[in-house]
């Protein structure tokens, strides 16, 4: 099992192209299902997760390729099964976005219950309301959610019960080919979902509002194919910004843009950064100071994400004063305090939802285990500003949402290498 060994003590200073956004790749690999002819995509990331989707895609019968210039083509013809199993669903919730194209240009579809990060209850029940708001049929058997619309689906207004990211996505693709208008209240306003109403347009869709919580789509008879190339990743962009700020270093991150970023900027400025930003990138430089403790709550976006808390959290641990973290997205995503803390960090936990930060000088390094994907970049961040040498265990959680990043951090200046037992 691979595992990373970092070196401790060095600032991170240089520039740094950010990749393709993990969490706009993923329900836009899904939409290709909802066209018979080729869709191109390109700056789709080499991670794990896509790698798994496209695993999916191609159970179902899509034929993929890839040119030379990485676009990455796909082609959802006559599919030979429209079963999602769960070996592959299990491992990633994302891949359940994958219910609202097949049901609504194939009338049916079955799809395991979602596994992924064990970062607390994240049901689907708001997916499957919407579907049934549309006139699907929805069942629940040995863990798999049958659903069918044998005469197709019809728009329909719906308001979500709290605002969800994944059920906004496959709603918002289901609807694109439904009959009549779907109007979606309390709709998810994240960039991602802006990536998706425009990808989704490409293709010959009618979606308006998106990135706002109310957005319509005209039904149309059905989508054709299209060249797409996703966002960057904020959430990498961020994790980079954060990293650079607890080593007091000075970097500058292109192709991230400054409006997806807003309050993690802020945050940063509040710790003592200098950040500077333009069209596609932001430098942050912290003149080589201790960065200041700031408080911290999460919330949708344009809030600041969850992706970004543990993160943020480990910035804290070595920050001049005390902090108070809130999680208000999603309950057991303080897993990393633990480990934070054989690290020498005094976190104290308050319930399921606060953690209490109080800033040391310095952290020591020890061996330490990831526990999801943002946790596993948070003792990173710990670990580079640790003193000695630290060895992260379980970096498939890593690999999962971060693109070569020995090669990313080393080329800032860090000391990380990738080791194998």
């Amino acid at each position: 099992m691979d595992k990373l060994r970092i070196r401790g003590g060095r600032r991170l200073e240089g520039a740094l192209e950010i990749s393709g956004a993990k969490n706009a790749a993923l329900p836009i690999l899904a939409a290709t299902l909802l066209t018979a002819e080729p869709m191109r995509l390109r700056n789709v990331p080499h991670l794990n997760d896509v790698t798994t989707m496209l695993e999916l895609l191609g159970q179902f019968g899509c034929t993929l390729s890839l040119d030379e210039s990485g676009s990455l083509e796909i082609t959802a013809g006559a599919l030979r099964t429209l079963r999602a199993p769960y070996d592959l669903v299990r491992t990633m919730r994302a891949s359940f976005v994958v219910l609202g194209p097949l049901l609504a240009r194939f009338g049916r579809a079955e799809v395991s219950l979602p596994g992924g990060c064990a970062i607390g209850a994240r049901p689907v029940d708001q997916h499957l309301k919407a579907f049934q708001a549309l006139g699907a049929e929805i069942d629940l058997a040995d863990g798999y959610v049958l659903a069918q619309a044998p005469r197709g689906l019809t728009g329909a207004d719906f308001a979500f019960d709290l605002v969800t990211v994944g059920g906004t996505q496959n709603l918002m693709m289901a609807a694109t080919i439904a009959r009549g208008t779907t109007r979606i209240h309390n709709a998810a306003c994240e960039p991602e979902i802006v990536d998706l109403g425009e990808c989704l347009n490409a293709m010959g869709a009618r979606v308006t509002g998106h990135g706002t919580p109310s957005i319509e789509i005209e039904g149309v008879p059905e989508l054709h194919g299209a060249a797409w190339s996703v966002m960057t990743d904020r959430v990498e962009a961020g994790t980079y910004l954060i990293a650079a700020a607890a080593t007091g270093g000075r970097i500058r991150v292109n192709g991230a843009e400054a409006a997806d970023l807003g309050v993690v900027l802020d945050k940063l400025r509040e710790s003592g950064a200098e950040v500077n930003v333009g069209p596609g990138w932001v430098e942050l430089d912290m003149h080589g100071q201790r960065p200041r403790a700031v408080d911290i709550e999460t919330a949708p976006f344009p809030g600041f994400p969850t992706d970004m808390q543990a993160q943020y959290l480990a910035l804290n641990s070595i920050a001049d004063g005390e902090s108070r973290i809130t999680e208000r997205i999603f309950e057991n995503r303080f897993m990393h305090v633990q480990e934070l803390n054989r690290l020498g960090a005094q976190i104290e936990l308050r319930g399921v939802s606060h953690a209490i930060v109080h800033g040391v000088p310095r952290l020591r390094a020890a061996p330490v285990m990831a526990t999801d994907l943002r946790a596993s970049f948070s003792l990173v961040v710990a670990a580079l500003v640790a003193e000695g040498t630290t060895v992260i265990d379980r970096i498939y959680h890593i690999d999962r949402g971060y693109e070569r990043i020995e090669e990313k951090l080393g080329a800032l200046g860090a000391d990380v290498e990738r080791i194998t037992d």
